[in-house]
């Protein structure tokens, strides 16, 4: 599913990540843990598409068997759009739409239908328990409906893999755990593979596997 081999980020003379290697498997849930500054965002956002290595001889980055290192920055964009979901700590929910409307986004950008797309949203709504919230703006709902939201978002375009950056950062606590519990519901559901930035540990130790991470570089792998 997740092949990365030699990933090394520099700005500068700062070196954020060292050689990084890794494997995900299809339908896994990885937590990835370790201090503020160990480089995880920036594995993250490489892993999914949002930034590149520093170039290195042996660097590739595989997802679904594919090198997305060699992709043009259009080719990326479309990838992206059909195979990654993402969801951050802060939602980045559009707040002058509705919860329909912004998990529509994705599949519009993927040309589909609105008809389609809003099945789909609505589908996706019931399942999370927001089927009520439909028609409301995001300032209308409270942190943990908005982050479904966010999740409903990120599955729209049924992506292979799941990417999170601190999901759970900016819920209290029951949202935080119904939250962790969605996310092995939804694996159970739809076998999307989830890789997960967290200072959580109890999200840590309920996912399949942790890697952690220090001063750029995995520690256990």
């Amino acid at each position: 599913m997740i092949k990365a081999t030699n990933i090394n980020k520099k700005y500068g003379e700062l070196s954020v990540l060292k050689n990084v290697d890794l494997h995900i498997k299809k339908g896994e849930i990885v937590a990835i843990v370790g201090p503020s500054g160990a480089g995880k965002t920036t594995l993250l956002q490489i892993l999914g598409t949002l930034d590149k290595p520093t170039e290195d001889k042996g660097t590739s980055v595989e997802l679904n068997n594919q090198d997305i290192l060699n992709f043009s920055d259009k080719e990326l964009s479309k990838f992206r759009n059909k195979h990654i979901g993402f969801i951050f700590q802060f939602h980045q929910l559009l707040p002058e739409f509705t919860a329909i409307e912004n998990i529509c986004i994705p599949a519009f950008i993927g040309n589909k239908s609105r008809s389609e797309a809003e099945k789909e949203a609505k589908r996706l709504l019931d399942f999370l328990g927001l089927s009520h919230r439909i028609n409301h703006k995001p300032n209308e709902l409270s942190g943990g409906e908005q982050q479904r939201v966010a999740v409903a978002r990120a599955l729209i375009n049924n992506p292979s893999v799941i990417f999170a950056d601190e999901p759970s950062g900016n819920l209290d606590s029951e949202s935080a755990k119904n939250l962790h519990d969605l996310f092995f519901k939804l694996r159970d559901e739809f076998g999307q593979t989830f890789v997960i930035v967290t200072h959580n540990r109890t999200l840590a130790d309920m996912a399949d596997r942790k890697l952690e991470m220090k001063d750029g570089v995995i520690i256990n792998n």
